[in-house]
């Protein structure tokens, strides 16, 4: 490995897309229906080791809903043979608690947990099934069996005035962390953007009662505010920076920096099938192609923020522009920034929720 590549920590492993819920603002490519499932429980090990020996710690188990890949449990035992770290993210209605504890038992360390909101009503409205009850007994099992639970309720205009009660429902299930991420408008959510933009009012008064829950519960359970980039001054970094940290590996076996990058028509990325691990994460064209700096125009290239964003997000940029290697149109000195300025318009907008589909998202939407 060259000396100037970085070394990832963190995998993503997505291993399928198939999911008994049907969130509108589910990340998943919205033609998720098209990639087809390809890698066995073998083939994930031999994944897992070769990513342990770059330097990678941490496997994220995911999807769509990870436990439905027939051989899940071979699965998470592959990452304990790897000694990588392993959390199983899930939203929690396929599993009772004789099947986590064998989870438990192949070596999975951890869990995330979606919720949509404090109650059920709610909850379910945008998870298009019902599905809440189950969730809050999945939770319990989660702690019966002594594993860390994570909650993870994305935020929209929808459910934003009730974070305060979100943050009591994951003190009361015991949660070592609620994150509360505000939609990230990729995938279903883009198609939604209308219907799940906040106010900026909203946004002020909910990052207020997190706040104060902070004073309140203190150190007995990590509460995790992430606003939306829409509503930030600078662009986050992708994924912690395009090929610097993580790297995702979907159900096909493609190989991406992060988990959107497919939208990315140029780009074509290595496949575990026909590469090892370190030659994708260090020789492919769609690692090399926006790491580091050198690639960026202006204003980025003379920005004093440009190893700190390292311009923002590609699948942004590419999904607001139609250009990749745009500055990405968050950032307050992008030529582009006011089609963010325009979206964000749309939290006064009022439109039919479109819901997860194998079909796709529906003409004219």
């Amino acid at each position: 490995m060259s000396i100037r590549t970085p070394r990832p920590f963190n995998l993503i492993a997505e291993l399928t897309y198939r999911c008994p819920l049907r969130c509108a603002y589910c990340s998943n490519p919205v033609n998720y229906a098209e990639v087809r499932e390809a890698l066995n429980a073998d083939v994930w090990s031999r994944v897992f080791s070769e990513a342990a020996a770059l330097g990678v710690l941490h496997v994220g188990l995911t999807g769509g809903e990870p436990t439905l890949h027939p051989e899940v449990l071979d699965i998470v035992r592959g990452a304990a043979r790897a000694e990588l770290y392993s959390h199983l993210v899930t939203a929690g209605t396929t599993l009772d608690r004789q099947g986590l504890e064998e989870f438990k038992n192949a070596g999975l360390r951890s869990v995330q947990l979606s919720i949509q909101d404090s109650r059920a009503e709610s909850s379910d409205a945008v998870a298009g099934v019902e599905s809440f009850d189950r969730k809050i007994g999945f939770a319990a099992d989660v702690r019966a069996l002594d594993l860390p639970l994570i909650l993870n309720v994305p935020l929209h205009r929808n459910n934003l005035e009730h974070v305060g009660d979100i943050i009591d429902l994951a003190a009361k299930l015991g949660a070592h962390r609620v994150e509360l991420a505000n939609t990230q408008y990729n995938g279903w959510a883009l198609h939604n953007r209308a219907s799940l933009m906040p106010t900026p009012e909203q946004l002020e008064r909910a990052e207020r009662v997190v706040e104060e829950a902070r004073a309140r519960i203190g150190p007995r359970m990590d509460i995790l505010w992430v606003l939306p980039d829409y509503f930030e001054k600078f662009p986050k970094p992708c994924s912690g920076g395009w090929g610097l940290q993580a790297m995702v590996v979907a159900p096909n076996g493609d190989v991406m920096p992060c988990h959107g990058a497919s939208v990315i028509p140029e780009l074509d990325f290595a496949n575990v099938r026909d590469h090892d691990l370190a030659w994708i994460w260090t020789d492919s064209d769609a690692f090399n192609r926006f790491r580091g700096t050198d690639w960026m125009p202006e204003p980025c290239q003379s920005c004093d923020r440009r190893e700190i964003d390292f311009g923002g997000c590609r699948c942004q940029a590419f999904l607001l522009t139609g250009n990749a290697s745009a500055t990405d149109p968050v950032c307050h000195l992008s030529p582009d920034h006011h089609l963010v300025e325009e979206a964000r318009k749309e939290s006064r907008v009022e439109l039919p929720l479109v819901y997860r589909s194998m079909r796709g998202v529906p003409a004219g939407s």
